[in-house]
């Protein structure tokens, strides 16, 4: 098993988002990256604890291979807006990809370069380390699941696209290569 860390605005879509693609395991929303002991949802959404809502993704490198998962994410938010996604603005929803495994930050920083390549304005996905993470309250978790038809910044229509998305040729592990799996069991 292997774990990634992303924000992109409100953690419940981002949360449903992941959850549906094949080879994630598990999709947690939470609270990245911060300046506080313990933050709440009330500290988060105030803009001034320095943490971002994120959703923690432990998946299955060998099914659902890192770069896969960051082109999925890629297109659920709009990687150029600064502290906003949808009508959520705030520090707070800043896109972001945190990683507590060094060796993702290579992966990592040529995804958002091929990214860049496709866009004339700059990429505002901030990369870095993980230095704190809290899982959100439980009435964030599965908020989705919990009231269908709740507030959501990611079409509908991208959740069953998630779901039936397979990593290209180019994406998968090669034999000998190794993964991005570091987790022992």
């Amino acid at each position: 098993m292997a774990t990634i860390y992303l924000a992109g605005g409100c953690f419940w879509g981002v949360e449903k988002y992941m959850s549906e693609v094949n080879g994630v395991l598990n999709a947690e929303a939470g609270y990245a990256n911060g300046n506080t002991d313990s933050p709440t949802y009330g500290d988060v959404s105030s803009g001034r604890s320095g943490y971002t809502e994120t959703v923690r993704v432990d998946y299955d490198s060998t099914v659902a291979p890192l770069p896969f998962l960051l082109d999925l994410f890629y297109k659920a938010i709009d990687p150029t807006s600064l502290n906003r996604q949808g009508n959520d603005v705030g520090t707070q929803y800043r896109s972001g990809i945190y990683y507590s495994d060094p060796a993702d930050r290579a992966v990592i920083e040529r995804s958002l370069a091929q990214l860049q390549e496709g866009y004339d304005k700059p990429i505002a996905v901030e990369a870095r380390p993980l230095t704190s993470y809290t899982p959100a309250e439980e009435y964030h978790q599965d908020y989705l699941d919990k009231n269908p038809g709740g507030y959501c910044h990611i079409s509908p229509g991208l959740f069953k696209d998630a779901a039936a998305a397979k990593p290209d040729a180019s994406q998968l592990p090669t034999a000998g290569a190794g993964s991005q799996d570091t987790t022992t069991e």
